[in-house]
């Protein structure tokens, strides 16, 4: 089991920045994907930006690629993201999320993963 608790979120003008933290703890040895997703009011929850945890090699979304960028303090065991530019339209509750290994059905699909924060919320205003 992988407990995932995220912080950081908040309120910003566009153009901010912020950063999310989400710390794990539990069996997390063996977790090798690390990833934010977001949800908007309406909309299904998307990927944004996965970690191979241990490799390093990062995976984004075309809608924040740029942007964002993940990362991952092994010796914290927490995953952060930090936002820059940011835009109205990622306004949304942020999650985090991890597995052991994913099944297959790309790094951005939720369903791979089986652990999962409670979400931190990011509004950006115009």
């Amino acid at each position: 089991q992988v407990q995932l608790v995220e912080s950081g979120g908040g309120s910003v003008q566009a153009g901010g920045s912020l950063r999310l933290s989400c710390a794990a703890s539990g069996y997390t040895y063996s977790v090798e994907h690390m990833g934010w997703f977001r949800q908007a009011p309406g909309k299904e929850r998307e990927g944004v930006a996965v970690i191979r945890t241990g490799l390093g090699w990062t995976y984004y979304s075309a809608s924040v690629k740029g942007r964002f960028t993940i990362s991952h303090d092994n010796a914290k065991d927490t995953l952060y993201l930090q936002m820059s530019s940011l835009k109205p339209e990622d306004t949304a509750m942020y999650y985090c999320a991890a597995n052991y290994k994913l099944g297959g059905s790309g790094y951005f699909e939720p369903a791979e993963y089986n652990y999962w924060g409670q979400g931190t919320q990011v509004t950006v205003s115009s």
